[in-house]
């Protein structure tokens, strides 16, 4: 040790070896980037806005179709192929129409019937309301039958909890009523 104090050339010699060799040393990784911050979720499509007035909303797709079930005159409004979600049904032991519709409804439904002559609330009736349908049962005199028979293009059914359905004024219903009358 003492040789390479005294001898300034081995000193530097050693100081230069070293130097290097503290340069070989891998420099430290960057710490990883942070990840990118989560996608925002688009913010919520606001729903459409009812019409001002019932009429200009569009109709429900579907159609009227009329069959003999179960020994009643019925029609039954669907889709091409698919369940029905609003019927028209005669009763004609209780002289009754019952005017159903798919939905759902603990004890007596309020639901409204708007024709082109005017709106009128209805309650279902829980005894005549099976599983998935919410039934009211109109007497086959009751003046709203002929409103929704003879109302301009459509008539409008609303139930509680569900969405409003714009139903056409097809010769079908005619038919259900006069067959109960």
């Amino acid at each position: 040790m003492k040789a390479i104090r005294s001898n300034p050339r081995v000193l530097f010699t050693v100081i230069a070896v070293t130097a290097a060799l503290a340069g070989c040393v891998a420099p430290k990784a960057p710490p990883p980037a942070p990840p990118p911050p989560a996608p925002k979720p688009a913010p919520p499509r606001p729903l459409p806005k009812p019409p001002a007035d019932w009429r200009d909303a569009a109709q429900t797709p579907g159609t009227w179709q009329w069959n003999l079930s179960a020994g009643r005159s019925t029609a039954s409004f669907a889709v091409a192929g698919g369940p029905a979600i609003a019927s028209l049904t005669c009763d004609k032991t209780a002289g009754m129409v019952l005017l159903a519709r798919q939905g759902e409804g603990l004890g007596a439904v309020p639901m409204q019937v708007t024709t082109s002559s005017g709106s009128r609330p209805v309650l279902s009736d829980p005894a005549r309301s099976p599983a998935g349908w919410v039934v009211a049962a109109l007497p086959t005199r009751d003046p709203l039958l002929d409103a929704m028979a003879f109302s301009r293009g459509r008539f409008a059914l609303e139930t509680a909890g569900a969405a409003t359905l714009y139903l056409p004024s097809w010769p079908e219903l005619s038919r259900v009523i006069e067959d109960c009358r």
